[in-house]
């Protein structure tokens, strides 16, 4: 079936990516930056991905002698064993710290300060940090276009407390810098307008199409809760 043509699919698939860029365009716009830890940033885009995940391989392999034992119940069979992929993905990332709407050049000598209070014995090699004392080894990543920094681990070998403390100090640090709105932050907002133009425009031309989809869904639903 043409996406295209049917809009419950083309929302379910592209609806997370419009709240996904909408959110870092959002984020590009703020004149504070934003530290968030490798886990969460990697289960947003998880969520983000999960339409495409949804109407595709799910879609692609779905178990039909499954769905004629277990109904409709099948799906929350396949969502649970999704969401259980995505969780032992972020149980298996290596620490990392991703910094938002902030230059490889500003965070530099902010984390440098921070590092000689939390680790005397802290050095530097080029972008690879070094903090024995706090059990880190982390490399400074920088995403000049949508000015984004990440502080990845470098090696096995990692001290979780550490990157918790760090993680602490540095996001104490952040709240008083104050920086220049990311002009590319209007790209993004206006992609995730576009998209979700799209999306409005599809839905207007296939009304009838919408109310079905919504009904079949009401239907499902009662069927699981009466366990039929």
């Amino acid at each position: 079936m043409d996406l295209f043509s049917d809009p419950f699919r083309l929302c379910l698939a592209l609806g997370p990516v419009v709240v996904y860029v909408l959110l870092l365009g959002a984020l590009n716009l703020s004149r504070r930056p934003l530290l968030v830890s490798g886990t969460r940033d990697a289960a947003a885009l998880g969520l983000a991905v999960s339409g495409f995940v949804i109407i595709g391989p799910i879609e692609l392999f779905f178990p039909q002698a499954a769905a004629a034992t277990f109904g409709t119940f099948v799906w929350v069979l396949l969502l649970t064993f999704y969401a259980l992929c995505v969780l032992m993905v972020l149980l298996l990332l290596r620490p990392r710290l991703i910094i938002y709407n902030v230059s490889a050049d500003q965070l530099r000598p902010i984390l440098a300060e921070l590092v000689e209070d939390l680790d005397p014995d802290a050095r530097w090699a080029g972008d690879t940090l070094v903090l024995p004392g706090l059990g880190i080894q982390l490399h400074v990543d920088n995403a000049a276009p949508i000015r984004t920094v990440s502080l990845n681990s470098v090696g096995s070998r990692q001290n979780y407390l550490g990157w918790r403390r760090l993680e602490l100090a540095l996001r104490t640090a952040l709240e008083e810098v104050d920086v220049v709105r990311n002009p590319r932050s209007l790209l993004l907002l206006g992609t995730a307008g576009a998209i979700a133009t799209l999306l409005v425009v599809v839905i207007y031309k296939h009304p009838d199409a919408v109310a079905q989809a919504m009904l079949d869904i009401g239907q499902a639903l009662q069927k699981m809760v009466r366990g039929k």
